[in-house]
């Protein structure tokens, strides 16, 4: 896809450490002190539930400045019925591209792309101040929770038919792809190949703690 001023594309192996390093760039001490979204990009490609066909970057004036990733999952309703579901992220745009409408722009193309391989709900985690204005609502409004029926304020939904959810409970099974951020000893490896970063404090990371411990209680 192509615009005035950028292009989108799939992201092809040569793209692999510029995008990993645009992550790194994108969310270093935003949640917390550093960042693990570099080393989940780097191991999300050899995942199972990793889907190529909708990882894409955004160029602008030859330089990669975006890029967004989906892993699959999977919501279960009470009685087991399973339905297949896309997850979005990482979505990096760099700090100095932010609020230009390049990450609406990968969404937007990707979403479409989604739905033409029959997928019709989107899963997010994340600050509902950044995705709302995409069409993500709170998963509380479309009855998708966690197993003990939490529905957490940072668990957003956005479906691409009308009907694609119908309102009965279903149980949000993410892929298990992120675990592998869990080895510190790796990530602290893999960052150690980047250019030096200090890590720190910033007010998002409170902010970040807020939305992602908060649950909605009730409808």
């Amino acid at each position: 896809m192509k615009n005035n001023d950028y292009i989108i594309r799939r992201e092809t192996e040569k793209d692999y450490r510029e995008v990993e390093n645009l992550a790194r760039e994108a969310f270093w001490n935003m949640s917390k002190p550093g960042c693990d979204e570099h080393y989940f990009i780097h191991t999300l490609r050899s995942h199972k539930d990793f889907i190529p066909e909708l990882s894409f970057v955004i160029e602008l004036e030859g330089r990669i400045i975006g890029s967004v990733m989906y892993t699959r999952s999977r919501l279960i309703d009470e009685k087991g019925n399973e339905k297949h579901t896309v997850t979005m992220g990482p979505l990096c745009v760099l700090p100095e591209y932010q609020r230009r409408g390049f990450g609406k722009a990968l969404l937007e193309h990707t979403f479409r792309l989604a739905a033409d391989m029959g997928y019709d709900t989107v899963i997010n985690f994340g600050n509902p101040d950044n995705y709302v204005a995409r069409g993500y609502k709170s998963c509380r409004r479309y009855n998708v929770c966690f197993e003990g029926d939490i529905f957490p304020a940072a668990l957003l939904v956005k479906v691409l038919k009308d009907d694609a959810l119908d309102g009965r409970k279903w149980f949000y099974h993410p892929s298990d792809a992120d675990h592998t951020c869990e080895d510190t000893e790796a990530l602290e490896s893999f960052d150690a190949l980047f250019p030096p970063k200090i890590k720190g404090w910033q007010p998002s990371q409170e902010e970040f703690y807020i939305h992602s411990h908060s649950v909605i209680n009730r409808k």
